[in-house]
C-alpha cells in the first residue's frame, strides 16, 4: 500500500466491513440490494463535474455548512453536476452509510459511495443504500482482488471510478477500463496528504485519450480549465464545493470555463 494513511484507512474498512457480516448476512444484503430501483448511470459525455458532500476533510479539518448535505446535494444537481460523490468513512471523514441512503433518495443523479472499499460486500452494501457508482482506489488491490471488485460492481450494475495516485499504475489497469469503469486521477500524494495539481499534466501525458476524470486540488474555475485543457473528461470537486457560500453559481463557472477550454483546445496537447 502506498502510505501510512492509505493502510490506516484499508485497516478500518476492514474492521467496519467484519462488523458489517456479523451484522447482516451477504444474502440479506444481496435481497435488500436488490430491491432498489435500477442504477443511474453518469452522462459523462461532455466535460463534467462530479460533486461531493462530506463533513470532513483529514487535511483541512471539519467543512461545516449552514446546508445539510441533501440541501446541498440538491443544489449541486441543480447547478448542472452530473453525479454526487458521498463519503462514507467514518473515522477521518465523518461520513455514514445513511448519508448516502438520505442523499441518493433526494437527487435524480446517480451517486457514488466514496470510501475505502476493500471487500465485495462493501459493493453490495453501496448498491443497497441507493448508490449507482463506487469508487475503488486501485492500490489496495492486487490483480485478482480488483477482478472481482469489479466483478461485483458490474454485477450490481454499478458505476465504478478507478482511482490511482501514481502514473505507474495506469498501463496495468487500461485493460479493465470501459464499460462502466473510468479512470480517476488523484494529486494528492498520500505521504503528506499534501496536494500538488501539477501532477495532472504527468498524468495526462500516459493518458493516450483514455477518459479520466481529474480528482483533487481544484478550487476554482481557472483549475478546471486547465485540467479540461489537459485532456481530462470531468473532475470531482469537493472540498471548494463544500465552503462555497454560492456553491451553485461555483459549479455553473467551473463548468463553463472546462467547456470553452474543451472546445478552444480539441488536440488537447501536454507537451
Amino acid at each position: 500500500m502506498s502510505s501510512d494513511f492509505l493502510a490506516e484507512m484499508a485497516a478500518a474498512s476492514s474492521q467496519r466491513v467484519a462488523l458489517a457480516k456479523r451484522t447482516l448476512s451477504l444474502v440479506d444484503l444481496r435481497a435488500l440490494a436488490a430491491d432498489q430501483a435500477p442504477a443511474r448511470v453518469p452522462e459523462l459525455a461532455e466535460f463534467a463535474i462530479i460533486a461531493e458532500v462530506k463533513l470532513r476533510s483529514p487535511a483541512q479539518g471539519a467543512l461545516t455548512s449552514e446546508l445539510s448535505m441533501v440541501d446541498r446535494a440538491q443544489v449541486y444537481a441543480k447547478a448542472g453536476a452530473a453525479m454526487i460523490s458521498v463519503l462514507t468513512e467514518p473515522e477521518r471523514f465523518d461520513g455514514h452509510l445513511d448519508h448516502l441512503r438520505e442523499v441518493a433518495a433526494a437527487v435524480p443523479l446517480p451517486v457514488m459511495r466514496k470510501d475505502f472499499l476493500v471487500d465485495p460486500y462493501q459493493i453490495v452494501e453501496a448498491r443497497a443504500a441507493g448508490a449507482s457508482a463506487v469508487l475503488l482506489i486501485a492500490s489496495l488491490f492486487d490483480k485478482d482482488h480488483l477482478q472481482e471488485m469489479l466483478g461485483t460492481a458490474s454485477d450490481c450494475g454499478l458505476f465504478v471510478l478507478l482511482e490511482v495516485f501514481a502514473v505507474e499504475e495506469i498501463d496495468a489497469l487500461r485493460p479493465m477500463l470501459g464499460d462502466g469503469v473510468m479512470l480517476g486521477a488523484n494529486c494528492r500524494d498520500l505521504r503528506s496528504l499534501e496536494i500538488d495539481p501539477t501532477r495532472f499534466r504527468s498524468f495526462a501525458k500516459h493518458l493516450q485519450g483514455q477518459p479520466c476524470v481529474a480528482e483533487s486540488g481544484m478550487f476554482n474555475a481557472e483549475d478546471l480549465a486547465m485540467v479540461a485543457g489537459l485532456g481530462f473528461s470531468a473532475a470531482l470537486v469537493g472540498t471548494a464545493l463544500m465552503r462555497a457560500a454560492n456553491p451553485e453559481e461555483l459549479i455553473k463557472t467551473m463548468l463553463q470555463a472546462a467547456r470553452e477550454k474543451r472546445c478552444q483546445s480539441p488536440s488537447r496537447s501536454v507537451d
